[in-house]
């Protein structure tokens, strides 16, 4: 019996379709043909076709904007309108893939500085690295997607992409518009499969020269140990991110930048604001106003224009949230807002100064809950904040100049977001987790460079 995939919406666990899965022979095929393709140099994709490729594919995801963004919300639980951004987001991450072919490329290598280099001159360029494994997460089914194929495709790479189980329609479709762009289906393929031994396979075969993993650490972690000689890696998990909200703060200016950022598709973001560390002097009135904020958010149904907060993406997930917050609770630390609407969906709250070995003031919780820890001296916020054994991106909001440099110098992070929320993300700044959060750098341009070799060639004048 042929084997399948069933997916359901989010919200309500409706089903949406039943998919035909791959097995072993299937990814057989799948890497035979990767392989195949990238070992034939002669067939290699001039940087011209695939700008066009890149452009075109641009183009009809513009013209299916409402069907993908539709699509996310149904699966993934995202709200239809941060949805849409997300589609408009792959729009142009497209084109920054295609255009970014304009300037990437080798450089001369002096040669002459030695009487042994005398008469030679020397220069290098780039050279796709080979097959690329993708294996990408529920959070942003499209977006994400893009990051790790657009790359591929831009510097020359055979990819095949394995979506997450929860969210695999939204990777299907992508794909086939880049067939439709007129991609060979040898370039670009996906495996379907919720078989974590398969998907280990397929990560770890010695054909695979790049994995680029996005998803938990202990995976991610793992797959990197048992990857062959010589195969080069990406991963990026997540963290609980900082933010320091020092007195200087407007809170009324702030406090709705800072809710995106912690209740942004419910919290299932991996550098969504978890652990708020505010100064004494407006902890009253930031809490309050932080709590008036949450508890006006629209939670329901993601496919509706005036959801703010949706599902989930799985039961388990809710369960696992409750039970984290209900092992603060325990302790003493209270509680603002929260409670369940459904199986996957979960109200919005607020923990007041949970203690730092609960759960959720050490682990990232991926759900729709901020933390709120006053503090008195700036330099034992960022101990705090940096005493996590991972670190992404951090913010701090001040209007004090002094405050701002020196959270921006200590805070142990990727990035720093200065009067801006954790979350902030453009597709073409580099984006990178730290420590245990992550391995290489991504972003379209900077995934470009980790999956492109330099070859050097040298020029001997022979007189």
């Amino acid at each position: 019996m042929p084997l399948a995939l069933k997916v359901y919406q989010a919200f309500d666990r409706e089903p949406i379709a039943e998919l035909p899965a791959d097995d072993a022979a299937a990814l057989e095929r799948k890497l035979q043909a990767a392989a195949k393709a990238f070992a034939d140099r002669d067939g290699w994709l001039p940087a011209h076709q695939r700008m066009s490729i890149l452009r075109k594919a641009s183009a009809l995801l513009q013209e299916n904007r409402d069907r993908f963004a539709m699509m996310i919300a149904r699966e993934g639980g995202k709200p239809l309108t941060d949805a849409i951004i997300e589609v408009t987001r792959g729009i142009d991450g497209l084109v920054n893939a295609a255009d970014e072919l304009r300037n990437f490329g080798g450089k001369e290598i002096p040669m002459g500085l030695t009487a042994a280099s005398a008469n030679r001159w020397a220069f290098t360029t780039k050279e796709p690295i080979g097959v690329v494994a993708a294996i990408s997460a529920f959070n942003h089914p499209l977006n994400l997607i893009i990051h790790q194929i657009a790359p591929a495709i831009a510097v020359g790479c055979p990819v095949i992409v394995k979506p997450a189980a929860t969210t695999p329609i939204s990777c299907i479709e992508i794909v086939k518009l880049f067939w439709e762009a007129g991609l060979d289906e040898r370039w670009c393929q996906t495996l379907i499969t919720e078989d974590n031994s398969l998907a280990e396979a397929f990560a770890t075969d010695r054909r695979v020269a790049f994995l680029s993993f996005i998803g938990s650490a202990k995976v991610g972690w793992y797959l990197k140990s048992k990857l062959p000689p010589g195969t080069r890696c990406a991963l990026e998990h997540g963290g609980a991110a900082p933010v320091i909200v020092d007195r200087s703060a407007n809170v009324d200016a702030i406090v709705g930048t800072i809710v995106k950022g912690g209740y942004y598709h419910a919290g299932q973001v991996c550098v969504s604001a978890q652990r708020l560390f505010v100064h004494e002097d407006i902890l009253d009135s930031f809490t309050e106003a932080l709590a008036t904020k949450v508890a006006a958010l629209h939670v329901g149904d993601p496919k509706l224009a005036q959801t703010e907060v949706g599902p989930l993406i799985l039961p388990r997930e809710a369960d696992r949230v409750t039970s984290w917050i209900k092992e603060a609770t325990d302790a003493g630390t209270k509680q603002i807002g929260g409670g369940r609407m459904s199986e996957t969906t979960l109200l919005p709250s607020v923990l007041l100064n949970p203690p730092t070995e609960a759960k959720v003031s050490m682990l990232e919780v991926f759900g729709p809950l901020t933390c709120v820890f006053g503090y008195r001296d700036l330099d034992d916020a960022i101990r705090i904040a940096n005493s996590l054994p991972y670190a992404f991106q951090a913010s701090v909001f001040s209007t004090d100049i002094a405050v701002a440099l020196r959270a921006a110098k200590h805070l142990d992070a990727s990035a720093v977001l200065v009067n801006d929320h954790t979350a902030f993300r453009t597709d073409w700044m580099p984006f990178a987790g730290r420590r245990q959060s992550g391995y290489g750098v991504g972003g379209i341009p900077w995934t470009m460079e980790e999956m492109a070799e330099d070859k050097m060639v040298v020029f001997n004048q022979v007189t």
